[in-house]
């Protein structure tokens, strides 16, 4: 909290918006066309402006803490687009998320939302061991044919119309999670160029474990040592997105004192959300003289894998001169590939052209620019679940730029993305393969022994 806060504000306890922060705002409005909530309902306190002037007036004692200021606080995405526009490099996450944590605090929220984000992102998500084991029902139910079985007879649907509208956002199970297949040290072939930790995450492990064994083929064949350290917790990402700052810190802490043992070059992760909370571990412990440090450390440590990669000079097998074919027979001759950007990827970690590098060392493709590849697709952590309506109509902007550029592939870098984007192929009934990035760039380079 700097100096500057005003003494009446209704903010009160830890994490508060800083003031210093809302009052670097120059109320430009440059940032209003760049955000889906304006854009979706044309109102000013739907905007990044209208959001920081409501953040104001609570801190400044001119506004309590109302269900209209709790409601425009969730109701952001916290996409980040309007960092991206703001000449005036506002951070305006950082005060969104504190408005959620003040939120949080003090239990404002209304009784579902609040127990959705209790439950499932405090509970569920704060011990790998037991969300392992809610996967393993989940994987029970989707198998046995119950969950097919309550969508056909409308049954679900008549038991709460919510739960039958998000199932098919709740991504598929994997047969076996990533942390059961993988040893906790792997060397590749040859020599080793760098000593990598590998996060594997809680949705990436149970219900993404393929797009995790395709990230460690793509470090060992980039002649990584990989280092997946076991009792690994979540980033804690979705809890401080939410606003529970306490259980977000406590994940944090526990993941730095747990990768910091390790003596890494690098930690690569493969999703937008982890790397980017990860990469704010030194800020979140700004105020903690003993762990700043370890903190700082590791941050400065993370990389996406596309931005691994291309800072260490990675090359497929073949270069685009050469064969289109890769060795274990896949073509990709003439296929149409699009690039989707993740949010926490091209608005928070300024990831953007690393992907594209990467996919135009692909030989035969033909790499085409998604329109408005960069605007939300609706996901956005749980933002699908609690605001269903206005996700799906975030999605329907996005399928229909996907459908003006007729791909055949659809690669993006965060699992959010994946399954969001995948609903909309399949309640539009287009049959666009849709991969995650670095699956995509092991099927281009993979060799059949390595594999």
């Amino acid at each position: 909290m700097s100096s500057g806060q005003p003494t009446l504000s209704a903010f009160a306890g830890v994490d508060i918006p800083n003031y210093d922060v809302i009052t670097n705002c120059m109320h430009c409005a440059l940032c209003l066309p760049t955000c889906p909530t304006y854009v979706l309902t044309g109102l000013e306190k739907s905007s990044p402006r209208g959001r920081i002037r409501l953040i104001k007036a609570v801190a400044d004692g001119d506004l309590p803490i109302t269900d209209g200021f709790i409601r425009e606080m969730n109701f952001c995405l916290d996409c980040q687009a309007c960092e991206t526009a703001c000449p005036a490099g506002v951070k305006y996450g950082s005060l969104v998320e504190a408005a959620r944590a003040q939120i949080y605090q003090g239990r404002r929220e209304r009784w579902l939302s609040s127990t959705i984000k209790r439950t499932a992102l405090n509970w569920a998500f704060r011990n790998q061991e037991r969300l392992k084991s809610i996967a393993r029902f989940l994987r029970f139910y989707e198998r046995s044919g119950l969950k097919g079985f309550l969508l056909r007879t409308g049954l679900l649907k008549f038991v709460s119309r919510r739960l039958h509208d998000i199932q098919p956002l709740t991504p598929a199970i994997s047969k076996r999670f990533s942390s059961d297949s993988l040893a906790e040290v792997i060397h590749p072939v040859g020599d080793v160029h760098y000593r990598v930790g590998f996060l594997t995450g809680c949705i990436m492990d149970v219900a993404f474990s393929e797009v995790n064994l395709d990230t460690v083929r793509l470090l060992l064949h980039h002649g990584c040592e990989v280092v997946i350290p076991r009792d690994q917790a979540c980033c804690g990402s979705l809890q401080a997105h939410n606003g529970d700052m306490i259980a977000a810190r406590q994940m944090a802490r526990h993941n730095i004192q747990l990768f910091d043992r390790g003596d890494f070059d690098y930690i690569v992760m493969n999703s937008a959300g982890c790397g980017a909370f990860m990469k704010e571990y030194g800020h979140q412990f700004a105020d903690d003289p003993e762990l700043r440090p370890r903190a700082e450390r590791i941050s400065e440590k993370v990389r996406d894998i596309t931005e691994f990669l291309m800072e260490t000079g990675f090359r497929p097998r073949r270069t685009a001169s050469e064969k289109s074919v890769a060795p274990s027979g896949r073509s990709f001759d003439g296929k149409r590939v699009t690039y989707h950007d993740a949010c926490h990827l091209v608005h928070t970690q300024k990831i953007s052209q690393q992907p594209r590098q990467l996919l135009k060392m692909i030989p035969g493709i033909d790499l085409v620019e998604l329109p408005e590849s960069t605007w939300c697709c609706g996901s956005a952590g749980i933002y699908n679940i609690v605001h269903f309506a206005d996700a799906m109509k975030l999605l329907d902007r996005k399928i229909e730029n996907i459908k003006k550029i007729q791909p055949d592939i659809i690669v993006t870098g965060n699992p959010g993305c994946l399954v969001q984007i995948q609903h909309g192929l399949q309640k539009e009934g287009l049959a666009i393969d849709l991969q995650h990035t670095a699956t995509f760039l092991w099927r281009a380079c993979e060799d059949p022994q390595a594999a």
